[in-house]
Order: structure tokens, then C-alpha cells, then sequence
């Protein structure tokens, strides 16, 4: 644990402000300081110092898509062009930040600064851990007040970066971490659904996602008015909006495969047609033409086969155009019966933070693990991650590109015989734990194409296994909902259950899958033996490497080349 006996000037000044301010009271009266923190910095202030929002954005390509609408046309994610900014914000330059961040907040502000004042300078460790275990419970009652603020435009930027990032007091930064910080950028440039706790608010807060599942089963929530009565209403329809907007394009994407199917047969018949009436003209008795050779009897029965495959495409067509009528239906009314309703984006829905905190807060727990660091402010003392190893958004959606690109199939859904990408929100939180987690595989109102929900720590030891943690959560979950009661016979689940059971080994059954996992993406990717040989066979069924990939490994070891020719006898076989 390092000493902070010997603060830097920055924070050594704070501290004597905070003892010459107190003098009179041990209360300290914050109010005085907020007509200056408020104006000092807006979103509209922070975008104009930070330069994101300028005319050098426009070099970045820009995305209409929302991060609610779940694409299927789309495969993979796209690379991340720039890291970092190239220009640093002014933001935890601030001489007020602390003071802005704590200005007009609940009564746990006071609390806070107290206690953080006194963890700060105590030398006694066994006070410095009571003021640390107090500082922890007073910093989530004043994030609680601080929450359902976040969907607020005008919110001052120090707030927003003490929900984002857990900077309550810029000192306690080194130069050069304050610099890497001040260099991320604020706006979601690569429109992915990867979002910081002060997205994930403002979403809740503004009816674009619902509240996280729970156990608890909630009482529905009744209007006081009739403007609470038509926001609630206006919300619901904006829900209702997203879920069909993955229907209709399940039904589209469904359809234009018939289409392409009915296409490709329909070329293959032309040609077959045109082949079956080419005659060469007989010799010595022209203009009389020869009768139909070999090659052309042939035809006969594939173009029956062609014409019966295409009858029968031409049911599954018409089955999928009337599905995709009716969802174009569904979605069209509720599209017009929210453009005849009052534009509630401005709105917020106070209870509905307040609810989802208390979930963010039982999240942030899970990462860190009952025996981790569960201190939430962020500090130089417990900050030990490198510039790539730090939970930012763009490292994380590299590091999930990397995923994708060894395991295709992590974010895939099979629907109808057809694997849709679905890719599910990610949460980054600001806590030193060191494992990501799946909330929830999928929507339980809509199975097919909404969103899951993972969450991965930010400062973690190692930043690729958190991410690969939350994944393999992820892997599991979705394949033992699919199987649903025979999850431990069938599928994934159920072949690396049986497994786990004859071995005899005692322990949760999921940590034993996601350890495997971690393995099987890190080593066992390279080459490197490390998993059991059933369980690799396990893996190498459901979760198969790309093709190229396991043309690599089959060149390192006898071991991969054997799964391969075992592939191909299955392929022959016409199935696994």
C-alpha cells in the first residue's frame, strides 16, 4: 500500500483548503461554489475545449445506425482507427473539478469529502482502513443521487467523469496517467453498444433500454398524470419499437436468403435448359439436327431436381414474405403512433436509474469478487494498467474483434437454421476487479434478437482475460437456454456436462467452462496443448476455429490434423 504522507503540492493545497474552509464549522458549505462549477464546465464546454465534436471529426466516418438496433447484415466489427485522441481535454485540468464534482449533490457529498480528506492523511493504517470502508458505502450513496443526472446535456463534465471513470480528485493521478485520460475520447465513435456507466444511465433514463433483469419481480409502475401517463406510454412503444426493429429484420434477412437461394437455382436452370437445347446439325443431312447426346439425358433429372428444389423454395419464400409483411406491419403502427406522440428524448425516467443502479452497483461487486478491491474512486495507489490494458471502449472492442476473429460463433444466435450476429451491450465499469460476467444472454421477452448484456471491469490485471471471462459467461448461457431442459444432455452444455461428470469433479460447472475457454482462445488458438483431449473435441465441434486457422494448426500437431480428418468424414457423412 503506497503513503500518501508524502502528497504532491496539488493535493497538499486541496487538503489545507479543506482545513482553512472547515475552521469555523466542521460542516463544509459547498454552495458557495456553484454558480462557479456549474458554468465552468457544460457537455457544450467540455466538446468544444476536447475538440471532439469540431470540423476535424469530420474525417471519421459517420454512423446514422443507432447502437439499439441490432444489424444483421453486418459480420464483424470494424478495426478502430485511432486509439486515442490526438488532442488531450482540459477537463482534469480543472482547479475545481472536485469541488464542481461534488456541488449539488445529496447529503453524501459532505460525507465524502470528509472522509476522503481523512483517509488521505492518516498514517494509523488500521483508522486509514475504517476511513476506506466508510468512503466506499458514502461514494455510492452520492453516485445514487448523481445517477439519474446523467441524461442530463448540460451536466458538468467533472460529474460525468466521477460516474465514467471513478476520478472524484484529479491529484490523485500521475502526469502521465491524468495525460492518458484526458486523451479517450467522450463519443461513441465506432457505434457499438459498448457503453460507460453514464451511457448506460442515460439510455434507462431516456426509455432506449430497459432495466437489467433481476429476481425481484416488479410492481408496474402507475402514472401520477396524464403527462407521466403518456411518457410511460410513449416509453413503452419505444421498446416495443426496438424489439420489432430485430424482428423485421430477422424476417428480412430470412427472406432475401430465399431470395438469393431462388435466384441461384433459377441461374442454374437457365443454363441447364440452354445446354439441354444446343443441337449440333447432322452430317450429309442438314438442316436436320442430331437427337439428344448423353450429356444431355443427363439434364433431364437435374433440371427436375432443380425445378423440384425451386417449388419447394417458393413455399419457404412466400412463408417468409408474409412474416415479414406482418413484422413491416407491427413496426410501421408503432412507428406512427410514436410520431403522433410527444417527443419524450428529452425526458428522464427517475425511477427507472434508481432501480438500475442498485444493479449496477450488485455488477460492480461481481467483478471485483467477494475477497477484491471494492474501493470505487479511482487512485494512483490501486491503478496499476497499462494505455491498452485499461478498459477504455476502443480497447475493449479490439479485444472483441480478436475474439470474433478466432471464435466466429461467439456472438451468434441460431434462428430458423440461420446464425445471426447479435453482438450484446457491453458495460465498462470502474472498478479494479478482474473478470467480465454475463448479466443476461438475451432478452427474455424477445429470444431472437435482442441484445445480451455482459459487464467487464476497467482496471483490471489483465484486460483480455476479463473481456474473455465475460464471453465464455456468455457462451455458456446462451447455449444452455437453447437446449432449455435438456441442457445436460444436449448441445454444448450438455456434452461438457457428461464430461465434467464422469471425471467426478466437484465445483460450479460454469467456472470449470470458462477457465477451459480461456485456454482454448489463448492457447489451445496457438497451438499449445493445455485442455484435456475430450474437452478439446468438445470445443472443436460447437466452437470451431475458422477455417484458416485450423489449416495452421493442423501443420503443428498430429492432434489438430486428426480433428480435421475427423471433420471431413462428418462433412461426408453429411452431418456430425
Amino acid at each position: 500500500m503506497s503513503d500518501y504522507s508524502d502528497l504532491d503540492p496539488s493535493i497538499a493545497e486541496m487538503l489545507s483548503n479543506v482545513k482553512d474552509t472547515a475552521d469555523e464549522s466542521e460542516d463544509i458549505d459547498l454552495s458557495e461554489f456553484e454558480s462557479a462549477g456549474e458554468k465552468k464546465f457544460s457537455m457544450e464546454d467540455f466538446a468544444r475545449r476536447s475538440k471532439l465534436f469540431d470540423s476535424k471529426a469530420d474525417s471519421v466516418k459517420k454512423k446514422t445506425k443507432s447502437i439499439h438496433e441490432v444489424d444483421l447484415s453486418q459480420h464483424e466489427f470494424e478495426p478502430v482507427e485511432q486509439m486515442l485522441s490526438d488532442e488531450a481535454s482540459s477537463v482534469f485540468e480543472d482547479k475545481s473539478y472536485y469541488k464542481t464534482a461534488l456541488t449539488n449533490e445529496n447529503a453524501s457529498s459532505q460525507r465524502v469529502h470528509q472522509l476522503l480528506s481523512k483517509y488521505l492523511t492518516c498514517q494509523d493504517p488500521k483508522d486509514r482502513t475504517v476511513y476506506r470502508q466508510n468512503l466506499i458505502s458514502a461514494y455510492w450513496e452520492l453516485l445514487r443521487g448523481m445517477a439519474p443526472k446523467m441524461a442530463d446535456i448540460n451536466l458538468p463534465m467533472p460529474k460525468r467523469m466521477m460516474c465514467r471513470f471513478g476520478v472524484l480528485l484529479p491529484s490523485l493521478f500521475r502526469p502521465e496517467q491524468k495525460t492518458f485520460f484526458s486523451r479517450i475520447f467522450f463519443e461513441n465513435r465506432p457505434c457499438e453498444p459498448v457503453m460507460y456507466v453514464d451511457e448506460w444511465f442515460k439510455e434507462i433514463a431516456a426509455g432506449r433500454m430497459s432495466n437489467s433483469m433481476t429476481d425481484e419481480k416488479r410492481t408496474p409502475v402507475k402514472a401520477a398524470n396524464a403527462e407521466e401517463a403518456v411518457r410511460i406510454e410513449q416509453t413503452r412503444l419505444m421498446q416495443l419499437k426496438s424489439k420489432n426493429s430485430g424482428k423485421l429484420q430477422s424476417a428480412e434477412n430470412l427472406l432475401n436468403i430465399k431470395e438469393n437461394e431462388r435466384a441461384m437455382l433459377e441461374t442454374e436452370l437457365k443454363a441447364k435448359v440452354d445446354q439441354l437445347c444446343e443441337h449440333n446439325p447432322v452430317l450429309g443431312f442438314e438442316p436436320h439436327l442430331c437427337e439428344y447426346d448423353e450429356m444431355q439425358l443427363k439434364l433431364f433429372s437435374e433440371i427436375s431436381d432443380r425445378l423440384h428444389r425451386l417449388s419447394k423454395n417458393n413455399k419457404e419464400l412466400s412463408r417468409c414474405l408474409r412474416e415479414f409483411q406482418d413484422a413491416k406491419g407491427v413496426y410501421t403502427s408503432v412507428e406512427n403512433k410514436l410520431a403522433g406522440g410527444p417527443d419524450i428524448s428529452a425526458a428522464t425516467d427517475s425511477n427507472a436509474v434508481n432501480i438500475e443502479f442498485q444493479t449496477v452497483r450488485q455488477m460492480a461487486k461481481m467483478t471485483v469478487g467477494r475477497q477484491g478491491n471494492q474501493f470505487p474512486i479511482f487512485t494512483r495507489e490501486f491503478f496499476h494498467c497499462t494505455e491498452r490494458g485499461t478498459g477504455t471502449r476502443e480497447n475493449v472492442i479490439e479485444i472483441l474483434r480478436w475474439v470474433e476473429s478466432v471464435d466466429p460463433g461467439a456472438f451468434c444466435r441460431i434462428h430458423k437454421n440461420v446464425p445471426n450476429r447479435i453482438v450484446p451491450y457491453v458495460l465498462l465499469i470502474p472498478t479494479y476487479g478482474d473478470r467480465g460476467f454475463c448479466w443476461e444472454p438475451f432478452d427474455r421477452y424477445n429470444r431472437v434478437t435482442s441484445r445480451g448484456r455482459i459487464v467487464i471491469p476497467m482496471y483490471p490485471r489483465d484486460l483480455k482475460i476479463a473481456v474473455l471471462t465475460a464471453v465464455a459467461d456468455l457462451r455458456w448461457q446462451v447455449a444452455k437456454e437453447k437446449a432449455s431442459y435438456y441442457w445436460m444432455e444436449e448441445g454444448l452444455t450438455g456434452q461438457y456436462y457428461q464430461h465434467i461428470d464422469r471425471l467426478k469433479l466437484k465445483g460450479d460447472l460454469k467456472a470449470f467452462f470458462i477457465e477451459d475457454y480461456v485456454l482454448w482462445m489463448t492457447k489451445e488458438s496457438e497451438g499449445v496443448q493445455r485442455l484435456d483431449k475430450e474437452v478439446r473435441g468438445i470445443f472443436w465441434r460447437n466452437m470451431p476455429f475458422p477455417n484458416e486457422r485450423k489449416q495452421e494448426l493442423r501443420k503443428r500437431s498430429l492432434v489438430y490434423d486428426e480433428l480435421c480428418i475427423k471433420d471431413n468424414n462428418r462433412a461426408m457423412s453429411d452431418g456430425y
